[in-house]
């Protein structure tokens, strides 16, 4: 059975930084492309971040770009967030989520149906 434990948001001010940790267990996560999901109230959840399965292959929304980092640690079954510069629009429940192509390379990250193994969610509240 596939797990995904997310945590490390919480409320901070705008500007600050917060890192996000997704662990993985029962699958074989360095076949995986990884996500990383946001769904503010009244929203839909979008995809903002993701990585390819090798790590080499980054995607990033418009909204985040330049702000968040997204990295993984196959030897850890640990996909991370690295959100620098927050804003109070990025105040959200932040989800990981495995995508389930294996080998899961730059075309298929960026579609949100692949992603089938969701997380809990994570808070995370940026405060003006």
């Amino acid at each position: 059975q596939v797990q995904l434990v997310e945590s490390g948001g919480g409320v901070v001010q705008t500007g600050d930084s917060l890192r996000l940790s997704c662990v993985v267990s029962g699958n074989d996560f360095s076949l995986h492309g990884m996500g990383w999901f946001r769904q503010a109230p009244g929203k839909e959840r979008d995809l903002v971040a993701a990585i390819s399965w090798t790590g080499s292959v980054p995607y990033y929304s418009e909204s985040v770009k330049g702000r968040f980092t997204i990295s993984r640690d196959n030897d850890k079954n640990t996909v991370y967030l690295q959100m620098n510069r927050l804003k109070p629009e990025d105040t959200a429940v932040y989800y990981c989520a495995l995508n389930s192509q294996l080998r899961s390379g730059s075309r298929a990250i960026r579609l949100p149906e692949n992603y089938d193994h969701w997380g809990q969610g994570t808070q995370v509240t940026v405060s003006s």
